[in-house]
Formats: C-alpha cells, sequence, structure tokens
C-alpha cells in the first residue's frame, strides 16, 4: 500500500512530537511518503499534486484536514477523489474526528487509517469551497479573526477563543444578516451552516446534521444584543438553543447569504472572509475511513 502522509507540525500542542511515531507505525504496513507544512496552503498543494497513491492520511487539525479535502478535489487527477482520506487527529479541538469517533490515540488513529473501511461523505461548499463539519458567520467567526494572529493559540488554543470572543462581545455590534433558502427568506446575526453535528468538540450547534447525507443544516440566531448573544451560546452549552423563540433551524441543499455591513465567515475553525456567501452540497464528494 501506497500511503501518503501530510503532517501539520504545528497543529495542537503535541503534533510535532508525534511525526516520528506515526511515521514508524505506517512503515510497518505501508510504502510511506511525508509532506510536512510550513505554512497554511501547503496541505492543500500537497494533496493536489498527489499520485500514484493508495491512501492519503492528515495528521493534524480540522484546518489541515480541510485543506486535503479541497485540495483533492481541485486536482487534475481525477482519480484523487477516489482515494480514501483518513485522519490523525493532532489538533486542539478536532470536531470531525469526535463527529467521525476517530481516536485521538495516535496508535488507533493510525491503525483505524490502515485497516478501516472508507465511506462515501456529502460536503458542505461555500463559495467554491469544500467543508466537512461547519461554515460559521457571525459571532464565531469573528471570534476566529481575533485568533488568527493571537499568540495566545500558540499557549492554548481554547483559551485563545475565550479571549477572542470577550473581546468580540465587548464591541458587539452587529450587522443584519439576510438568508435566502428554497424559496424562502429571513434575517438574524448569527447563522451556523452545518455538515455534521459537532460543534467546537463538545456542542451541538446543528444536532441532526450528518456528514454522509447531502443537505447542511442550518441554525439562525436573530438576537442582536450582547445579553441575546450570551442567552444563545448559555443555550447551546445547555443544548437548549433550538427552543428559543428567536432560533430558526432548517435543513437545505442550498443557500444564499448577505449582509449590507461587513459580516466574517469562518470554515471548519478557518478564518474564511466576508460575506456574500453562497452554499451548496457535493454528494458523495470523497471516501473517509471512520
Amino acid at each position: 500500500m501506497n500511503v501518503s502522509l501530510i503532517v501539520n507540525p504545528a497543529a495542537g500542542n503535541r503534533a510535532y512530537r508525534a511525526i516520528d511515531r506515526i511515521e514508524t507505525l505506517l512503515k510497518k504496513s505501508a510504502r510511506l511518503k511525508t509532506f510536512i507544512t510550513q505554512k497554511k496552503g501547503d496541505a492543500f498543494n500537497f494533496a493536489k499534486g498527489l499520485s500514484g497513491v493508495d491512501r492519503i492520511i492528515s495528521a493534524g487539525g480540522d484546518g489541515t484536514f480541510n485543506e486535503v479535502i479541497n485540495g483533492v478535489l481541485s486536482s487534475s487527477n481525477l482519480r484523487l477523489t477516489e482515494i480514501p482520506l483518513a485522519l490523525v487527529p493532532l489538533g486542539t479541538t478536532n470536531v470531525l474526528a469526535k463527529e467521525l469517533r476517530v481516536s485521538e490515540r495516535i496508535d488507533r488513529a493510525v491503525d483505524l487509517a490502515l485497516s478501516g473501511d472508507p465511506r462515501r461523505v456529502s460536503l458542505g461548499r461555500i463559495n467554491g469551497w469544500f467543508f466537512a463539519s461547519m461554515a460559521g458567520i457571525g459571532f464565531d467567526a469573528e471570534t476566529v479573526l481575533g485568533v488568527r494572529n493571537n499568540m495566545i493559540k500558540k499557549i492554548s488554543g481554547k483559551a485563545a477563543h475565550i479571549v477572542s470572543g470577550f473581546r468580540v462581545l465587548g464591541r458587539y455590534g452587529p450587522s443584519l444578516i439576510k438568508i435566502r433558502y428554497d424559496g424562502s427568506e429571513l434575517t438574524g446575526y448569527t447563522v451556523i451552516v452545518g455538515k455534521a453535528s459537532n460543534y467546537g468538540g463538545f456542542f451541538y450547534v446543528t444536532p441532526d446534521a450528518r456528514i454522509t447525507e447531502p443537505y447542511v443544516d442550518v441554525c439562525v440566531f436573530k438576537g442582536k444584543t450582547r445579553k441575546d448573544i450570551l442567552r444563545f451560546i448559555f443555550g447551546v452549552m445547555r443544548r437548549r438553543h433550538l427552543l428559543f423563540k428567536d432560533v430558526s433551524y432548517f435543513r437545505t441543499t442550498g443557500l444564499e447569504i448577505t449582509s449590507e455591513g461587513t459580516v466574517h465567515v469562518q470554515v471548519d475553525g478557518d478564518y474564511f472572509g466576508t460575506l456574500p456567501a453562497k452554499v451548496d452540497v457535493v454528494k458523495d464528494a470523497v471516501s473517509i475511513i471512520w
């Protein structure tokens, strides 16, 4: 078996130290070629250029795997879309790994990557860029933007998000967001488009979303004030947010999201840009081992 391993040594707090162990385990059963990223975009380019490979393993966080997926799907080598993809979760949160119940123990993750059965999954796509877990528009995306260049993340990614979230909350004055889907229209101030149920590792903003199904689940929060967003956050933590009168939840195959103001977007935990955004779903886009 020819295996390509794409590693982000900066993921989480242990990725760099894990490389030798992952390689040692893989070499027991496979012919291995390792690609180590140095900057954002490397995983995308490595995956895009692969050939003659039987399995692609992404060792890193959600952002690394997101780049690998997009690299594979943008490649001129159409066979790549049939190659099974696997995860060795090394990131801070590992949202997709938790969704798919891939162990964070390296030996178990490697064993699954080599011997597990691949399953076809459907992916979300926002402005042409694929995502496996979710896209966030509004408060959480602005929080991610605040983390992007924050040195706190090097100490603790979760702490960095908490600090950034409080900073965003302190100046919170969101722009109105318009959502159009299936002939309907509604408005709100925070939108989560979920391809999977898990959010942030331990929460479920779109609890009915499934990566195998050709839909996205959308949660729209209509509250505008600081008090509202705090109520929404605590509602998510208690798994009661879908009971709120100012929360809309629906399933669709496509939607358009716009705003007259500047509204930020994050995709699979990485900052993506600003609205407008067009979202659709690609059925059975890739195969993932889980």
